[in-house]
């Protein structure tokens, strides 16, 4: 039988316990040691405000310099960027480090929140995991069914971020590559019940030449598609909707990298 001095010390603990539990859900404080989990796990309203503010400078940083060096640009941006302001899992092909920075810019200046998954080996250095924390980014484990990853975006989405993703899974530098398609993005949309919004790239797989380590000059177009939305797959199940909603997506995304092309000959 534990003392009367011993309970008043566990139910201390307990509550204190519980205290730090429900501060974590809150806004983060600034240079109070938050790890890289509290920001992947945290609504990114919820930033520490020095970290916000760092954030919009980078953005406006990149953005001018981006639009400067590759004049990126978008088409049907009303369907990205309309009166539609619902979240939704992005998903485009990969050819760049261009891509994402592209799209977190171009949405965050209308005010528009985004996180990207991105593959977790880059977790190895860890200045790159406390940007990559700061502007939003989740990690994921490749080639595993990482549940945590999964209910991190999940609940971004549920929150009314979008989450953008590369179904590739690495970019795809020549045609002639091999492309594994990876279709957990369309089981994160339907379990946050949001639809799967298209996006086509092409010209930015030209600014690092393969073999070469140059960055060069070349425009960029990226063109967003119709969204995708579930009540349109006709499935029986869950899972062949998931399945189904896969496929759409990533035909809709070729279809749109196609179309580029065609309309800007010899961007790839």
């Amino acid at each position: 039988m534990p003392s009367d001095q011993e309970k008043p010390a566990k139910n201390t603990a307990v509550t204190a316990k519980k205290k730090s539990s429900s501060a974590k859900k809150g806004k983060l404080r600034a240079f109070h040691g938050n790890t890289f989990d509290d920001y992947f796990d945290s609504a990114m309203r919820d930033f520490p405000l020095p970290g916000r503010i760092a954030l919009g400078i980078a953005v406006y940083g990149c953005g001018f310099w981006t639009k400067f060096r590759w004049y990126w640009k978008f088409e049907n941006d009303e369907k990205l960027v309309g009166g539609d302001k619902r979240p939704r899992v992005v998903v485009m092909n990969h050819t760049s480090m261009l891509d994402p920075v592209v799209m977190i810019v171009h949405l965050w200046l209308r005010g528009i929140r985004i996180r990207t998954i991105y593959k977790s080996e880059f977790d190895k250095s860890p200045i790159v995991s406390w940007a990559f924390s700061r502007v939003g980014a989740i990690p994921i484990k490749r080639g595993t069914a990482d549940i945590k990853a999964i209910r991190r975006a999940v609940a971004s989405l549920k929150r009314g971020e979008w989450v953008l993703i590369f179904p590739e899974g690495t970019r795809i530098k020549s045609d002639d590559e091999p492309v594994e398609i990876h279709e957990g993005y369309a089981l994160i949309a339907q379990m946050a019940h949001v639809p799967v919004q298209p996006v086509g790239c092409v010209g930015a797989r030209d600014i690092t030449k393969r073999g070469s380590h140059l960055h060069h000059f070349s425009r960029v177009f990226l063109k967003a598609g119709d969204l995708i939305e579930f009540s349109d797959i006709n499935a029986k199940s869950r899972k062949e909707q998931a399945e189904a909603m896969s496929h759409a997506g990533m035909d809709a995304v070729y279809k749109l990298r196609d179309e580029l092309r065609q309309e800007h000959p010899g961007r790839m």
